[in-house]
Parts: C-alpha cells; structure tokens; sequence
C-alpha cells in the first residue's frame, strides 16, 4: 500500500503541520534503517540467491503499480513487493527486508516519475511498517517457520502490525493535507485495502514455506500474485464504471455526490463558502432530439462535455446527471458575486455552434448556482436547491440563477401538503386525511341574466391546515402524477353531478380546469368518454378550461389531445385570456369555442382605461372568430354594465354569487332572479374617452 491519494489532489490546508508531519515520518524511517544497518551490512555477503531474485521481482512488479478504487477519502495502489517484502523478512530478517524496500521505491519511483518528497515519505512508510512487523517476531524464535503453535500466531500479528501501522501512516497524511474526519479516512478505503493488501500479506508465509522446500517454487507465487492484482484492476474497472456517465466519459450522480461530501467533509467546521456547485441544461435540446434524432443528440451530449472538461480547471469536477442535464463542482469560492462570475464563465464555455455533419448548432445552457453552507448543508439540498435555480434561470430566460428561497416552490411544507394530498385522493373513505370537494360558481348570460352553466373549483379542506386554497394545492401537484389523480377525482364528481342535475331538470354546462400534464397523454380522453358514457351525460355539457401556459409546455402533444376532445364534443375555454404571449395563434389554430378573460383586466376595467381597452379588443377579436366570451371577477353592477355595453356574453363573479356546494347551488338557484340590464346615459366606454 503506498500513499497515491497525495496525487492530483486540491492544495494543502494545513502546509507547516503536513510538512512537519512529513519530517518526522522520515526521520522515523530512517531511524528504522540505522537500526537495521547492523543487520543488513552483516547478512549481505550470506544472502542465498533466492533472496536476492526476490529483491530483483521486487523492483520489477512495483515499476507498474495500479491504483485500485478511488475511495471516500483516499486512494490506494497494489504494489506486489509487500508480499516480497514480508517474506524476506520472515526469512532474514529486518536488514534484508529495508534493502528490498529502497530497491523497490526507486523502481517505482522512476517509472512514475514521482517527487522525492513522496519518494522519501514512501519509503519511510515502507520501513516504519517493516520495523513494527520486525518488533512482533522479535518475540519468537527466527527460525519461525520450523516452529508451530504461537509461531503462527505471531506471523499473523506481524501481518497485523504492517498493515496498521501503514495505514495509519497515510491516513495521517490524507487527514492533514485535506482536512475532513479521520474516521471517515480511515474507513473510506480500509475494505479494498484489506482485500489486496491485506492478501499479499498472509501470501508471504506461503511464499517463505515454498522457498524453505525449494527455491525454484517461488515461481509458483507469480500465479496467485497476479490473481490479486488482476482482481484489483477488475475492482478498479468495475468502480470507474460506477463513478462514469457510459455516453460522455464524465463523473456521474455517485462521483459527484462523493466529490461534495468530501469537499464537506474536508471543511472541518471552516465557515468560508464552498463548495459550489451549478446544475446546467442544455436549451432547446429537445428540439434537436426531435428534428435530427437522438444519435445527433447524443453527439451534442458529448461534445458539450468535451467542452466543459476541455476548458474548465483541473481541480474542477464536470458530471453528467441524465438528459441533457450536467453538473459543475469546484471547491473554492470567494462569495456570491465569485460564484455567479464563474457559472458565467461556465455559460460561455458551452455558448457557440457546434458542427455535426456539416450542420451548425447552437449550444447555450440555463445555470443554477447553489453554494454550501449558505443554499444547503449536504448533498441533496444543494443539488436541490441548484437545481430548483436552474429553472428558475430557464423562466426567466437568463444564463444563470442563484438560489433564492422565494423562487423554491418545493419547500418541505409543500412536500409534506403533497403527500396529504395523495392520501386523501387514494382513501375518499378516511375523512381524518382531509375533505376535497368541489364548488361551483355560476356563469351567467349577461344579456337574459339566464344561468347558463357554472364553473368547477377545487376546495380541500386539510385536517392541520384548515381550508387550503385552489392555487396552493394546483401549485403543490401540477407537475406531479398526483395532479392526473386530482384532475380525474374533480371530473367523476363534476359529471356525476350534471347527470344529477339532468335527472332534477336543470340542465347546466359545467366548466373544468385541466392542467397540461392532463393534456400530455391520451388517458384524459379516455377517462372523459367512459364517465360520460357511464353517467348519460351529453359531451356538450362538459367543457374544458386550459392555459396558455399548458399550450406552450408541449405544443403537438397537447394540440393533439384537445383535437380529440373536439371530436368528441367537448367544449374547449382559453383560461386567463390576455395574459399568455402568444394568444392570436391560439385563437386561429385551436378548436376553441371560448374565451374567458383574465379577471385582473376585469377588475380594473372601470377606473383604468388600458385595462377596458384590453376588454373591449379582446371580445371584438372573439367575436369576430365566433367565439363565446366569459369575464371573470365581476364584483359589482357597474362592471356587469360595462361589459353588456361592450358585447361581452357571459360573466361570472361575486356580484352574482361566490363559489358553493352542490346542495347551496340548488338553493341558490331556486331563489335567483335575474338582473336587469338598462344602459344608463353615461354609461360610455372609458377606452373611447
């Protein structure tokens, strides 16, 4: 075992007490040696051949050694002249056993071209671990192989005492140069280190009986010695596999959660930023997926990896996590400002065209930028909150994004009102997890006062939190599949509750709001057809409120889903009309029947101009398609006025009636009278004054 952790690694913490530490390391090392001088210069000229072939091999198979695993907080290599080594040891002693070492940490030192500091620091702890070995079979005999009993015994606890006293040795080392908890070194390496070390150990005695019967046998240990370095390589194999992504090369989710901790770990209580870490995605990736196919996307993938690792530092982590989503780690900061200047460096690193098959592409990226301590204290939170930033960014149409509280809609309260909310869904049955309901708020036709239909809204009643309101509980489901269970719930109780009230002679259209993950699959037509099927009731009784948001989440999947529902003959309404960014092409290429205007520009119709202005174009443009038009928020007669003058065909709002249960509902309309419409003199049109 020798110390490659102290290789390519962040630079030192604590330089005068490593320093230090590597001094007396060395002057015990030499120590080791002047003791074992003596020794040597007196068992140099009777050395049989076989001890001097075993301190040949030595240098040989230690001119290559191979690094196993990378562990939590170190590293380890396989270096076949420990087995050597303790066998001359057991055989002749400490002094042949120290020249075996030297001879074996200059072969491999001038292969590696290795730094003599750590050349030295090798050796010293090559002989501190010989000389605790030298120090347990001092207690027996020297012949210990013609010995039995605790001879045994001791052979084993000098294994034991090497292998301690090593580890130990660069443990230290790797605690003091980088910091961290020293438990979590020593244990972050100790199985794979047990496993080949530990192995070329006890091979030793075998090698020192072989030898004792005859020398020509020491061949036969070449064998089971290259069992064990060929098992550390598959080992090692096995372990990047598991540490890297197969399509770019680079760190995966594990490296990149390993490379944090550590980075943690290492801190020690050190109140200074860092580590940073940026969540990246790639902009318009689907686009190309979709237009070129998903060999030229994963062309993309590569190339904007070999970018990353190509043009960042060295002491920078670049990992891939899935998609076309990437990760940053670098271990130093500064403050937010530093972290916000180097994910824009990160974002110009990938920005610019990418030539695949003659075709240039555009590559930019969304950044979200979390920094411990402040966005997080371990792994998960700060991938969570980096990446919540991330989307963020892609809102907003920006290159990067720190992390902000206010723009996390996963909070744990929110998770934990989710959960609820699956679980009321799942048991209707157990009124202890919370009531859902639906209320209903009538639409009413602004010219006759007629009831024409009525609107359904969502009200949970949670047994912690009373009264939850609609947008807090869309906002905790709507990108989770707990929103299809919400969405079908709401639907089976609306038409049930028009074919009831059909069977009682009222006949009412109801609305229902859907959201765009209803619209992303087929199932919502399939589920809507069987319950109207199930319940009797006329397609045309149905109708669907969308955004435009869900519009633009996905375009051709969701166009293709509301063409299905036209077929079917459900109604479709353009919710929130006037808000979206796109609304003239909605208007001209969706089946759409209705438009309801967004209540802010109803609200304000009567003292801002802008805002009647914006209701006066919009029922003209309706109009003009043949569409229905519904204002939402009309609060008092002078808005219901208002509107009536402007052609406006239906409206809804306190000024008729609050949303309320079914069983209200009837009552309500058992005792509704109709408003009347008379046009007062000066009732013009603010938008033309």
């Amino acid at each position: 075992m020798e110390s490659t952790a102290l290789r390519n690694e962040p630079p030192l913490r604590h330089k005068r007490v490593f320093v230090g530490y590597l001094a007396v390391v060395i002057a015990a090392g030499a120590a080791v040696v002047a003791l074992g001088l003596p020794g040597l210069v007196r068992a140099i000229p009777d050395l049989p051949v076989d001890a001097w072939l075993l301190i040949l091999l030595a240098a040989v198979v230690d001119a290559g050694p191979f690094s196993g695993p990378r562990q939590r907080s170190s590293s380890v290599g396989v270096f076949p002249s420990v087995c050597f080594g303790f066998t001359v040891l057991l055989l002749w002693g400490l002094g042949p056993a120290v020249l075996l070492a030297v001879v074996a940490i200059i072969g491999s030192t001038w292969r590696l071209h290795a730094k003599l500091w750590r050349a030295a620091f090798n050796l010293a702890q090559y002989l501190l671990a010989y000389g605790a070995a030298a120090l347990v079979l001092h207690t027996v005999r020297d012949d210990v192989f013609r010995a039995t009993g605790w001879h045994a015994v001791a052979v084993v606890g000098a294994a034991a005492a090497w292998f301690v006293v090593s580890e130990l040795i660069v443990d230290t080392a790797v605690r003091l140069r980088f910091g961290g908890n020293w438990w979590s070194t020593v244990w972050g390496g100790l199985s794979f280190e047990l496993q080949t070390t530990g192995a070329l150990l006890l091979l030793a005695p075998v090698l020192a009986g072989a030898i004792s019967t005859s020398p020509w046998l020491i061949a036969l240990i070449l064998v089971p010695l290259f069992a064990v370095y060929r098992s550390a390589r598959v080992a090692a194999e096995r372990d990047r596999e598991s540490r890297h992504d197969p399509l770019t090369g680079l760190a995966n989710r594990k490296a990149l959660q390993e490379r944090i901790e550590d980075d943690i770990a290492r801190r020690d209580g050190d109140a200074r930023p860092g580590p940073l870490l940026l969540v990246l995605d790639l902009d318009r990736f689907k686009e190309v997926n979709d237009a070129l196919g998903h060999g030229v996307g994963d062309r993309l993938l590569v190339e904007a990896g070999r970018r990353l690792r190509a043009r960042l530092p060295e002491d920078v982590l670049v990992a891939r996590l899935g998609g076309d989503e990437f990760a940053v780690v670098r271990t130093t900061v500064g403050d937010l400002d530093t972290a916000h200047a180097f994910a824009e460096r990160v974002a110009a690193v990938l920005a610019g065209p990418v030539h695949l098959d003659g075709m240039p592409l555009e590559v930019a990226s969304s950044i979200g930028v979390a920094v411990y301590p402040r966005h997080g204290t371990d792994f998960d939170e700060l991938l969570q909150h980096a990446d919540v930033a991330m989307y963020e960014a892609k809102q907003r149409n920006d290159s990067v994004s720190v992390y902000a509280p206010e723009a996390d809609h996963n909070s744990a309260a929110r998770l934990g009102l989710l959960g609820d909310l699956r679980r009321a869904l799942e048991r209707p049955d157990r009124p202890e997890l919370g009531e859902l309901g639906v209320f209903y708020q009538p639409q009413v036709a602004i010219d006759s006062g007629e009831v024409v239909g009525v609107e359904a809204l969502l009200r949970w009643r949670h047994p912690e939190h009373g009264m939850v309101g609609p947008e807090e509980v869309i906002r905790a489901a709507e990108h989770t599949a707990v929103m299809r269970l919400l969405t079908y719930r709401v639907l089976d109780e609306v038409v049930a509750r028009v074919a009831q009230w059909q069977r009682d002679g009222l006949r009412l259209r109801a609305a229902v709001n859907v959201s765009v993950r209803d619209l992303h699959t087929a199932d919502l037509v399939d589920h809507l057809a069987a319950l109207l099927d199930k319940h009797d009731v006329a397609p045309s009784q149905i109708e669907l409120e969308i955004t435009e948001g869900a519009l633009m989440a996905d375009p051709r999947r969701v166009l293709a889903t509301l063409r299905r529902l036209d077929r079917l003959g459900i109604a479709l309404s353009l919710d929130d009309f006037g808000t979206g960014y796109s609304s003239m092409l909605h208007l001209r290429r969706l089946p759409l029947s209705e438009v309801k205007i967004d209540r802010s520009f109803v609200l304000g119709m009567g003292s801002d101009p802008d805002d009647a202005a914006i209701v006066r174009s919009i029922i003209e443009l309706a109009g003009a398609l043949g569409m229905r038009v519904v204002a939402e928020g009309v609060e008092d007669e002078r808005t219901w006025r208002r509107l009536s003058s402007l052609g406006c065909q239906v409206a809804q709002g306190w000024f008729y009636a609050r949303p309320m249960p079914a069983a209200e509902l009837t009552s309500w309309l058992a005792r509704y009278r109709p408003p009347r419409v008379r046009q007062p003199a000066d009732a013009a049109d603010p938008a033309h004054t």
